[in-house]
Parts: structure tokens; C-alpha cells; sequence
């Protein structure tokens, strides 16, 4: 992106993800020498703020969520002077026109960059209200965040819209997942290293469980999750994504769509979960009042804003399969929740155990290999394998193989909205869902939530700062498996 020059519009750009995410990741990209020249950021949205209001607000932003360690008082001030604010409603042709003036003051043929930080169903309306205005030129790109639609049929209608304006080399379906060191480096560690790639399958791996857990509840925003839910907020984009990436066939490049070609497969070979089969195969929860690192926290549906009888799931798991030669047999397990036991996001991959212990009967059963991908808070890769303990006697302890990227490389990672965002300037999809993707995601899903509406049961209860209902625990027990966070010699 060095040399570059561009404007970055933020719709929503006082918004939470603007605050928390955006704001934060393009400072530290503009002190970072990535943003260069006349490159300007203009923030929209509906309240009558002034340049210098958006300016103490993205000051705010930057000293809240950006480490002290990183805040520099001369660099902030430099990153301010690129913003402005720009009174924008979605649905007002005169307000795109007049966006379209500030842009066309400088060099109208210029990378331009739409960020959608808005709720979806604003995203075909601005796509095109930008088009009706003129900026839908061949520079620009449009970024969609998630979830894009509720179900199949309301992404593909957002789709055919903004498809109608913006080719799909221009549009960004942002998955910020996929933006994450430890994701990269999953890629890394499968294609780069002989190791690995050959032990890849179905004869070697027992089973995968991919884990995004949050110890927060709601923050305020009961009017978007009670019409969400654990499914289309984080199985139907997160999971899924980290899900192909772990399983999917080696691309033949790295290029963007040679590698969501692959992942594409992927989700057309899940196997598909209906009816009685849904509900055998997956857990809803929704947690009750309990205590988070000590503080008691209230239930969900005491939560500001919550109904009273909401179904509304915070906690889901689902058992998937693939039904292809590399992976038949082997179980998916993907899990979410809110108000779990810790912050974690990793990926565990349990190998099978060796076909016979030659170490003697009192030993017990060997543990098996298990890698451990960690996504969040600490990101790094470990492999835990058998070594055996000083002494005389033959004795086996697990030991773990670590990884630690920040100890590894001693430099401060990207944040995942530093590389999404790097991308989206140079232009490069690759971290980006193409639009069959995402409706494959959704055709698969969308049964799923069906059996759900249709069950009559409630989401089962569980208690803020557990691991979930014990239902989750008896998903896996009944054929033989185990959470990793539940086995001794986990890392």
C-alpha cells in the first residue's frame, strides 16, 4: 500500500466498529508510514457533527483502544488531519451528490474505498446511492461487513443489488477472521511444511474442534443480537471460514481465486443437517446470570432490550462433516458462545492414538498428538507430543511444542483490520468470501436455523463463566470424544 494514494469513506463512522476497530487500525497504519500523500478518511453518518467533532471523537477511539505504548501525540495529530465528517443519510440522492462533490475536489480517478460499517440492510441502498451519484467508478471498492443478510435469501437479493452496481472484483465481504496472524499462518504451517500436509486426512486425524469464545455478553446491542443469534453471527461467517481453511485442498496459488475455489468446495461438501438430524447434531444455549473473572453478570434475558421469552441462542454447537475422501468420517465440532469461561479462539486438531502401546499395559492408554492453533488472546501454534521423563524407568509425559509469535518475531502484529484494510487498497480478495461463498454458507445454515425454529425446546440453559450447557459436553461424550479444554494434557 506504500505510495498509494486513496480515500477511505466510513458509513457508520462514529458507529462501535468504526470506534472500536477501524479508527484504531488506520492509525496505526497512517504512523506506520502506510498511508501516504493527499489520502483522505471521510466518516458518515446521519448526526449533525462537524469535522472537529470527528476529530475528538476519533481521538477518543485512538486512546481507548490503541496501546499506551503505541500512542504517540505527533503521530495522532497527523492521522487526525486526514479526517473529516460528511452528513450523510442513506436514502437521500442529494446527500451522494454532495459526497461526490468533496471526493471530486481532488483526483476523481483516485482508489476509493467504501466501508459499510452499517446494519446490511443498508448495504445495497448505499451501493446504490453511490452509483447513483457517480462513485461506483472502476477505482472504486465497496466493503461489506457481516453478516451479509439474515438467510440465503436476503444475501443473495443484497448480492444481485450491489452486483448490479459494483463488479465482484470490487466488492470486499469482510470475514475479519480471516485477517488474523495465526490464520495466515495455518496456511503457512499446511502448504509450507512437508510435515504436516501428508498427516493432513482422515487416516491420521481423529477429530477438529474450532472454538470462538467470548466472555461478554450483549455491550448494549440487544436490538441487533435478539434477531441474530450464535448462528448468523458467528457460525455462519467465522467458523465457517477458519472451517475451509483447515479442510480445504491445497489451492494451486495463493491468488485470490485460486484459493476460494477450494474453500468453495468445502462448504458445497458439508454434509448437510435437516430436520431430527439438526437437532441430534448440534446444542443451543443461553446463559443465565452467573460470574465473569469474579463480577457477577446478569442472564441473558435480563439483559436491556432482550424479550421476555427470547429463543434467542448465545451459545451454539454444531457437529459437521465433510463428505469428501480426505476428511470422511472425521467431525467438525464448532463452537460459540457468550459469557463462556475464557476469551479463546483456537483451532485443535486431535490426531489418532498410535495403533499399539509397546510401553507396557500400566502406562494406560497413550495420549494422542494434538495440535493446537491459538487465534486469541495469545496467538501462537503448539503440538503436543509424548517425551519420556528422566529416570530409569520408561515413563511417558506429554509435552507441548510452542510457538509463540510475539516472542518468535519480537514485532507488534497486524491488527486483522490493518491487513483487511491493507488489502482492500491494493485489491488483493484474497481474505475476502466471493459471493458464491457466502451463499453457500447460507444454504447450509439456513436448514439448521429451520429445525430450530420448528423444535420446541428452548435453548438450554447454562451459567455465565461455565463452558456451556452439559449438553455440549454429551454431544461429543457419546461417541468418544472429548472438548479440548476438558483433557489433562492440553497446553
Amino acid at each position: 500500500m506504500r505510495g498509494d494514494t486513496f480515500d477511505m469513506v466510513i458509513f457508520g463512522g462514529a458507529g462501535d466498529l468504526a470506534t472500536r476497530k477501524l479508527i484504531p487500525a488506520l492509525y496505526y497504519l497512517n504512523k506506520d508510514g502506510q498511508i501516504q500523500g493527499s489520502s483522505r478518511i471521510l466518516c458518515t453518518g446521519r448526526s449533525a457533527m462537524d469535522q472537529a467533532a470527528m476529530r475528538d471523537h476519533a481521538a477518543g477511539a485512538c486512546r481507548q483502544y490503541v496501546r499506551d505504548s503505541d500512542l504517540d501525540d505527533a503521530a495522532l495529530r497527523a492521522f487526525l488531519e486526514r479526517l473529516d465528517y460528511v452528513k450523510l443519510s442513506a436514502d437521500d440522492a442529494g446527500d451522494f451528490a454532495q459526497l461526490a462533490d468533496q471526493l471530486n475536489r481532488q483526483d476523481p480517478d483516485r482508489c476509493r474505498v467504501f466501508f459499510l460499517a452499517t446494519a446490511p440492510k443498508l448495504f445495497a441502498t448505499i451501493c446504490e446511492g453511490l452509483a447513483g451519484a457517480g462513485l461506483n467508478t472502476p477505482q472504486a471498492r465497496v466493503v461489506l461487513e457481516k453478516p451479509l443478510g439474515s438467510d440465503l435469501q436476503s444475501a443473495t437479493e443484497i448480492n444481485q443489488r450491489v452486483g448490479a452496481v459494483f463488479s465482484e472484483d470490487q466488492v470486499f465481504r469482510i470475514d475479519h477472521y480471516l485477517g488474523k496472524e495465526t490464520v495466515q499462518n495455518l496456511m503457512a504451517l499446511r502448504f509450507g511444511n512437508a510435515l504436516f500436509e501428508p498427516l493432513w486426512r482422515r487416516t491420521n486425524i481423529n477429530d477438529v474442534q474450532i472454538t470462538l469464545a467470548e466472555q461478554v455478553g450483549l455491550e448494549g446491542r440487544a436490538g441487533y443480537y435478539e434477531h441474530t443469534g450464535a448462528m448468523r453471527d458467528m457460525i455462519q461467517n467465522h467458523l465457517l471460514q477458519l472451517l475451509c481453511i483447515v479442510a480445504m485442498e491445497p489451492p494451486t496459488a495463493t491468488e485470490a481465486n485460486a484459493v476460494r475455489d477450494e474453500k468453495l468446495k468445502v462448504l458445497r461438501a458439508l454434509k448437510p443437517l435437516s430436520g431430527q438430524a439438526a437437532i441430534r447434531d448440534t446444542v443451543r444455549g443461553q446463559y443465565r446470570a452467573g460470574a465473569i473473572n469474579g463480577q457477577a453478570v446478569p442472564g441473558y434475558l435480563d439483559e436491556d432490550g432482550v424479550e421476555p421469552d427470547s429463543r434467542t441462542e448465545t451459545f451454539a454447537v454444531i457437529k459437521a462433516h465433510i463428505d469428501t475422501w480426505r476428511w470422511a468420517g472425521v467431525p467438525f465440532f464448532l463452537r460459540t458462545g457468550k459469557r463462556l469461561a475464557e476469551r479463546r479462539a483456537e483451532i485443535v486438531i486431535n490426531f489418532r492414538p498410535v495403533p499399539l502401546n509397546i510401553f507396557g499395559a500400566d502406562l494406560g492408554d497413550l495420549p494422542a498428538n494434538r495440535l493446537v492453533i491459538r487465534l486469541q488472546p495469545d496467538e501462537g501454534v503448539s503440538l503436543n507430543v509424548l517425551a519420556k521423563q528422566p529416570g530409569p524407568a520408561m515413563r511417558l509425559k506429554p509435552v507441548s511444542l510452542r510457538l509463540d509469535f510475539a516472542r518468535t518475531f519480537k514485532v507488534r502484529p497486524l491488527d486483522a483490520y490493518e491487513r483487511l484494510l491493507t488489502e482492500v487498497i491494493r485489491g488483493n480478495l484474497t481474505l475476502f468470501m466471493r459471493n458464491d461463498e457466502l451463499e453457500a454458507a447460507w444454504r447450509w445454515v439456513d436448514p439448521i436455523l429451520a429445525a430450530w425454529k420448528d423444535d420446541g425446546d428452548r435453548p438450554r440453559g447454562y451459567n455465565a463463566g461455565s463452558w456451556g450447557p452439559s449438553s455440549a459436553v454429551s454431544l461429543l461424550a457419546r461417541e468418544g470424544f472429548a472438548w479440548h479444554e476438558e483433557v489433562e494434557d492440553g497446553p
